[in-house]
């Protein structure tokens, strides 16, 4: 079955190219024209990932990114918009959209941008965590469900949030160099990434409040290390 994917924008010349070019490399394409429509699509259907630009008619792209991820806590949400002020990025990024892409983008970009997000779902793609990074703490981490589970409560991640945490409890009371986590999971070591990179940071430490012998350590200068 094609991946599908809710496109959200509201200038028509552009939406008709980008829709076009997505239904060449074979993925369905739902297009809303506004964030009110977009809502409407996506609480009737199933899609895959959203790319949502932010300033659209009748719902802005921050409130509809916020009630998706309210209804769904697992599809990707990407970003794709010409706002490029890092508030507004990291915005974004604390409402629960999982990257972005700024405004002119290639084609090429936007496709590589939705196959890494997609990849997961591939029923070809075998799980690899390394021995003992699916138990963090009293948590059990299922990075193919995005899942952390304590004491019968679980809490669902988004894709660059598992990822994140993958790659830290794979590398338990190391020193993880900043640079190297980002360039890791974003492929980019740029100011933004280092911004988003703090807002992720953040989400974990929160979600893995439940136990108190689990720390993400913030080592000055360098980067970041987990231990429990």
């Amino acid at each position: 079955m094609k991946k599908r994917i809710l496109y959200v924008e509201d200038d028509p010349n552009l939406a008709f190219a980008t829709k076009d070019n997505l239904e060449e490399f074979d993925y369905e394409v739902v297009h809303a024209i506004d964030g009110a429509q977009a809502l409407d699509f996506f609480t009737k259907e199933h899609f895959d990932i959203c790319v949502l630009d932010i300033m659209l008619p009748k719902m802005d792209g921050f409130t509809l990114a916020e009630k998706i991820r309210n209804a769904d806590s697992q599809v990707p949400i990407l970003f794709l918009t010409a706002r490029a002020l890092q508030e507004d990025k990291l915005k974004g990024l604390r409402l629960g959209a999982d990257d972005y892409i700024t405004k002119p983008f290639s084609i090429e970009e936007l496709k590589l941008r939705i196959e890494v997000f997609l990849r997961r779902s591939k029923s070809d793609a075998p799980l690899v965590v390394k021995p003992g990074s699916n138990h963090i703490g009293k948590y059990t981490f299922d990075f193919q469900k995005l899942t952390l589970t304590i004491n019968g409560t679980n809490q669902s991640l988004t894709f660059r949030e598992a990822e994140v945490l993958k790659y830290m409890a794979e590398r338990t009371d190391q020193v993880i160099r900043r640079d190297e986590l980002l360039k890791a999971i974003w492929g980019d070591d740029d100011y933004f990434m280092g911004r988003s990179l703090d807002v992720f940071i953040s989400r974990l430490r929160k979600y893995l409040s439940a136990d108190p012998d689990i720390r993400i350590d913030n080592v000055h200068g360098v980067g970041f290390r987990i231990r429990w």
